[in-house]
């Protein structure tokens, strides 16, 4: 509001020079871009990312799917370990490695290191693992309201970025515009400062 003012009171003043009025309507165009182009621009980055997300989303859960698994035995890596010190291996974060089997969906047996889903594993325990139709371990899917929440961000981050790109063109323009005024006022200052004050100078 204080810039459209400004280029409202500077639009008809006798003393304005033009480069004030450049900067006026720089100022009240940033502003505009500032409070709608940045918005739009982060709302349809968002959109398209949204759409993106939930279609991979959308995928993933057609082509992944859990099945049941069953604990065969620790894996060795995991067994040494414990061997040396159990304290630590209960308070580390990251699961045990175990061996289990399961069966995909296509009908055929598999067997491979997972984490196990209990702290300590037991063999015989059943647990559940995502894997894709031939039983090739996978991650989880993503999740429709993750994927809301991550093209939210982005459609943010993409706003205050272009907010941010027109604020520092802004701010370039208004630093060349005060270069250009001091470089005249030097100039200007050098044609009168030797008559400055002498008498009939006109000064």
């Amino acid at each position: 509001m204080q810039t459209a003012m400004g280029v409202w009171r500077w639009r008809r003043n006798p003393l304005r020079r033009p480069t004030d009025l450049f900067e006026a309507w720089v100022a009240f165009a940033a502003l505009v871009c500032v409070l709608l182009v940045a918005p739009a621009i982060g709302c349809a980055a968002g959109l398209q990312l949204d759409g993106t997300l939930q279609r991979a989303a959308v995928e993933q859960r057609h082509e992944r799917h859990l099945v049941p698994a069953v604990v065969v035995r620790q894996a060795a890596e995991s067994a040494g370990r414990a061997s040396v010190d159990t304290s630590a291996q209960q308070n580390a974060p990251s699961r045990t490695p175990i061996v289990a089997s399961w069966t995909a969906p296509d009908g055929s047996s598999h067997e491979g290191t997972v984490p196990a889903a209990e702290e300590p594993p037991r063999p015989g325990d059943r647990f559940r693992i995502w894997t894709d139709a031939h039983g090739r371990l996978v991650g989880q899917p993503l999740d429709p309201s993750a994927a809301a929440f991550h093209a939210g961000v982005a459609g943010l981050a993409s706003a205050l970025g272009a907010a941010a790109l027109v604020e520092t063109v802004r701010r370039l323009v208004v630093r060349r515009l005060m270069h250009r005024r001091y470089i005249r006022l030097d100039r200007a200052w050098a044609a009168a400062g030797p008559d400055w004050g002498r008498a009939g100078a006109g000064s």
